[in-house]
Formats: C-alpha cells, sequence, structure tokens
C-alpha cells in the first residue's frame, strides 16, 4: 500500500497513520452475513472488516462492541461491491472477484477460498468492478464494472458461460427483476438496459437523459444507481432520480432531490435513497419526500437492509460511504448508533 509505514514503525507514528487512513477513508461496499448476524464491509484500502450486529444491537453492548471483529487485507485495491450467498462473501475489486468461507472468516481464518477474473480483451486490462449481482435460481453471479461488460460467471463450475455487451461506457450499477430472468444494467452511457438472461440478449433500452423531465444535463448523463420492483424500476445519478414503468418505458414520477443519487431501493411502500449529502432519504411513490433522517458520514455511497428472516433482533439499515463510519438504524426515523471502521 502506497504510503504504508514499515513493520517497526514506532507506535506513535502507527497511530497516527491509523488516524490519517480512518480520516480518508471511503467504505464502497456492504453485505450481511446469510445468519444475519454479521456485517462485511470493505473499504478503498482494500480492507473487509466484519462487525456483530447481534453484539452491537445487544442491551449490553459496549464500545468494544460497534468495533470489526476482525480486519483483513482483501485485495490490493478498493473492495468496489460485495454479495452474499448462503456460505460465502464474495467480493470484488480491480479485475478479480474473491471468495471467502463466512464460516472461517468468523473464526478470523480469512484465506479466500478462490478467485476469478474475466475474461477482459487483453491481459493488461484491469477494470474495476463496481458491481456483482447474484441469480439465485440459476446459481450464477453477474459482474459488471470498467470493460463496459455484464460477465455471467456459474458459481458451481467457477467458468464465465456468457459476456452481455451493449454498454458504450462504464458500468455502474445491476439489479435483477426475480420474477423473470432479466437484469438491468446502467452506467456512465446514460443508459439503462434491460437483458433477458434466456437469450442473453438486450431487449431494452432506456436513455434517460434523453427525457426532458429527468434530464439534468450539468449533472452529467450517467446512471449511478437503480432498483426494480416487478414492472417498476427506479434509477438517478446525473438525470434525477424518476420512477419509470418498465413495460411501457415512462417517467411517472421526478423525485426533487438536486445531488446526484448514489444507492437507491424500494422497502416496503417507499423509495429510499442516498448520496451526495448526508441524509438517507425516504421518499413516497408520489414523489413526496417523507423524511430525511441524518447521517454521520457528508455523503452516502450504499445503503444495506438486513432482512434475513434468521435474525429478526437484527433487522436494520446500515448507511455507509465518505467515512470511516457505518451508520446504523434500528428503525427508519433515526440513527441508533454508528459502527467504526
Amino acid at each position: 500500500m502506497e504510503g504504508a509505514l514499515p513493520l517497526a514503525a514506532p507506535l506513535g507514528q502507527m497511530e497516527v497513520f491509523q488516524a490519517l487512513q480512518r480520516l480518508h477513508m471511503t467504505i464502497f461496499s456492504q453485505s450481511v452475513s446469510p445468519c444475519g448476524k454479521f456485517l462485511a464491509v470493505g473499504n478503498n484500502y482494500g480492507q473487509i472488516a466484519i462487525f456483530s450486529l447481534s453484539a452491537a444491537l445487544s442491551s449490553e453492548a459496549k464500545e468494544e462492541s460497534k468495533k470489526p471483529m476482525v480486519t483483513f487485507q482483501a485485495h490490493d485495491g478498493p473492495v468496489y461491491s460485495m454479495v452474499s450467498t448462503d456460505r460465502h462473501l464474495l467480493s470484488a475489486g480491480d479485475g478479480e472477484v474473491k471468495a471467502w468461507l463466512w464460516a472461517e472468516v468468523l473464526k478470523k481464518g480469512c484465506k479466500e477460498l478462490w478467485h476469478r477474473q474475466p475474461p477482459y480483451r487483453t491481459s493488461l486490462e484491469v477494470p474495476e468492478i463496481n458491481a456483482l449481482l447474484l441469480v439465485p435460481k440459476e446459481n450464477s453471479l453477474i459482474l459488471a464494472g470498467g470493460d463496459c461488460q455484464l460477465h455471467i460467471m456459474d458459481l458451481e463450475t467457477g467458468t464465465f458461460t456468457r459476456a452481455l455487451r451493449g454498454h458504450t461506457d462504464y458500468i455502474h450499477c445491476l439489479a435483477l427483476r426475480e420474477r423473470s430472468p432479466e437484469v438491468l444494467s446502467g452506467g456512465e452511457d446514460g443508459a439503462v438496459r434491460l437483458w433477458d438472461l434466456r437469450t442473453a440478449k438486450e431487449v431494452q433500452t432506456i436513455e434517460v437523459y434523453k427525457h426532458e423531465e429527468c434530464s439534468r444535463p450539468h449533472n452529467g448523463r450517467w446512471i449511478g444507481c437503480l432498483a426494480t420492483d416487478s414492472d417498476w424500476m427506479v434509477c438517478g445519478g446525473g438525470p434525477a432520480l424518476t420512477l419509470w414503468h418498465l413495460r411501457s418505458s415512462t417517467p411517472t414520477t421526478i423525485f426533487p432531490m438536486r445531488a446526484p443519487q448514489k444507492h437507491v431501493t424500494f422497502y416496503q411502500d417507499l423509495i429510499l435513497s442516498a448520496g451526495q449529502g448526508p441524509c438517507v432519504n425516504q421518499w413516497q411513490l408520489s414523489g413526496e419526500l417523507k423524511a430525511q433522517v441524518p447521517s454521520s458520514s457528508p455523503g452516502l455511497l450504499n445503503l444495506s437492509l438486513n432482512q434475513q428472516p434468521a435474525a429478526p433482533e437484527c433487522k436494520v439499515l446500515t448507511a455507509a460511504g465518505n467515512s470511516c463510519r457505518v451508520d446504523v438504524f434500528t428503525n427508519l426515523g433515526y440513527r441508533a448508533f454508528s459502527l467504526s471502521f
């Protein structure tokens, strides 16, 4: 790591170095364990920290309960994305995805199980992998990022089976339509593309910035976040955060939020979003802003909803971004406390 201190650095220097690291930390990714009791968090230094949600939420929680159980070096560069399967934690960085056994991570074993690199056009190409998406019915993983393609990997064999091409620039985000084997992707080219996973074909394209009501040329055309629920999609970034009816490719609600949004999700009858600015935004589907809940970060990059049925006592929303803190919301109305990387 650039600027790393020698192992024999005096204690005072090490503390200063660690304090500077925390000051300049960005948390890019989060993933809840399959049991729902633990949270993995990935930062810009390639580290993954594991927090015990059950310990931090306990009535006997101490300050130590809000610090990582374990921290390990996972990638050379930032940990841009993470997802969890029934047994594995999958993390993505520059050019590769790695697998870790949750059971071993919790025992502080932390040896990678495997790593894979999609088939890039040249051996010199090391694009960022910004987004990971599980397709449980097919036992596959979709990776997307800097090479403008969606790579589909069979999780049983570890082989890359298909590449979906159509984006002309960097891909930022993916979302799965669970009822049908379709995936949505959005990126720097300003398009949201809908792919049929059965045929590996692009079946719909929405160029959001070309719709006058969504367009904000001063912010650019990039799509930084998207989510889907049945026939509905919400997306934002440079263009305004907008709710779309997919079947008719119609924008139905424009949310009055000036700052570009970096993460969005459907939750019950609400839409939650976060981005530039220190708040988690709660929207009615009609476009009305129900609440803005302050966070401890100046800007947020990712939200994680822990809805694992195995751990109802750990049902929380966590939010992270331009800070070493992960805010924990036990209900949507206020921040209960923060975990600290």
